[in-house]
């Protein structure tokens, strides 16, 4: 007997794959470069541009009276390097000896910003009660405002109602003449005092997070062969940081030899000569007497200074950590 079968239902037809999301290679070619574009924009108008005018107007005499139409100013030349380096006339006089608290401000600077933050950032590094506390209020020099802070230090450092004698003169009696701090000798001493305490909260915050990347083991294995705590710092915590120290010292350098916020906002327009840093000396020597192609000149050879600088420090860091 036979059984009638109907035909099979046809097949159903195989799902709708999904379509895979158009391939443009042009678009993911250029994508990169489109989102840097706005980085490389920026930095153009606002390093890159103003650095090439700068370089410039170093090479024409721009004078008070040619500030309105600076293409007419005339061509100079060297001329303007010539009497930022000649040190017999008063403008390369005044440029040698500004150089020269520059370079002794900043080395005080670096070495005790460098000090303080190693010694906070070691002390800090064991778990304690309130260490979080202690850690936040040692970055207030950091997050708070330069001008708000330098401001603050300038009403300290007042000869008559300052705080600083009231506390040396009045409370302490270590002398019985109130000393002048923004003006005179005292000035560089003042100067050094107000950079350390803006900068080496810095160093504090880039050491402490370096210590964090130490394993706690090396410590403890040193301590079980009774090596003190001076022995694990110089054997163990030295030789561990030293990527670190070699950026930070770098950038604590140039920040300080660059620094114009603190001597700016500490002393006004008028510095003494023992806190005649170069970038305001830059300044003054621009915008007091009018010759922009002289201080376009000399902020140039600090440029290539900095730059001099930095190579060296760079290449001999690099031989010494190649041979380690």
């Amino acid at each position: 007997m036979s059984v009638a079968t109907q035909d099979a239902p046809a097949a159903a037809e195989p799902a709708k794959r999904k379509r895979a999301p158009e391939h443009r290679p042009g678009l993911s070619r250029w994508l990169p470069y489109l989102l840097l574009a706005p980085a490389v924009l920026l930095e153009l108008l606002i390093h890159i541009i103003p650095m090439l005018v700068g370089i410039w107007m170093s090479f024409v005499k721009l004078t008070k009276f040619f500030i309105a139409n600076w293409s007419a100013a005339p061509w100079a030349g060297l001329g303007n390097y010539k009497v930022a380096i000649d040190f017999d006339n008063a403008v390369g006089e005044g440029l040698l000896k500004s150089f020269g608290v520059t370079i002794a401000f900043s080395l005080i600077t670096v070495a005790a910003s460098w000090i303080l933050g190693m010694a906070a950032a070691v002390a800090l590094q064991p778990t304690f009660r309130g260490r979080s506390i202690v850690r936040t209020l040692f970055l207030v020099p950091y997050a708070l405002p330069a001008y708000a802070g330098i401001l603050t230090w300038n009403f300290m450092l007042q000869r008559d109602t300052g705080f600083v004698n009231h506390v040396l003169v009045d409370n302490l009696g270590l002398t019985s003449n109130r000393p002048f701090w923004l003006i005179g000798g005292n000035a560089l001493t003042s100067l050094i005092v107000v950079a350390t305490w803006k900068l080496w909260t810095f160093a504090f915050l880039t050491l402490m997070a370096g210590l964090q990347s130490i394993p706690r083991d090396l410590y403890e294995a040193a301590s079980v062969d009774g090596a003190g705590n001076i022995r694990q710092w110089r054997n163990i915590t030295l030789p561990s940081l030293r990527p670190v120290n070699l950026v930070l010292v770098l950038v604590l350098f140039l920040w300080t030899f660059s620094d114009f916020n603190t001597p700016y906002v500490l002393f006004g327009t008028a510095q003494p000569p023992a806190g005649d840093l170069i970038t305001f000396h830059i300044y003054n020597a621009s915008f007091l007497t009018w010759n922009f192609g002289t201080g376009a000149a000399m902020s140039v050879l600090l440029l290539i200074f900095l730059m001099i600088v930095t190579g060296i420090y760079l290449f001999v860091t690099g031989r010494r950590s190649r041979r380690a």
